[in-house]
């Protein structure tokens, strides 16, 4: 597996992950009214924003180099 696949990898990881916390922060607002999960939910949408930016930018970046 080259580097470009092992970053492309952790990058959809990161994502995954922040989705989640995303959902779960937003969830947990809608029951406790607690200003640090709509704060959390908020931030991690915004992270997901700056990864997806920042993916396709090393896509575009890197795309004559192989997968493999």
């Amino acid at each position: 597996m080259s580097l470009k696949a092992l970053h492309i990898v952790f990058v959809t990881a990161c994502l995954a992950l922040a989705g989640f916390l995303a959902v779960w922060s937003f969830m947990e607002y809608s029951t406790t009214r607690n200003s640090w999960s709509l704060t959390g939910g908020i931030a991690s949408c915004l992270s997901m924003a700056a990864l997806l930016v920042y993916g396709r930018f090393f896509l575009k970046k890197l795309k004559h180099i192989s997968y493999l």
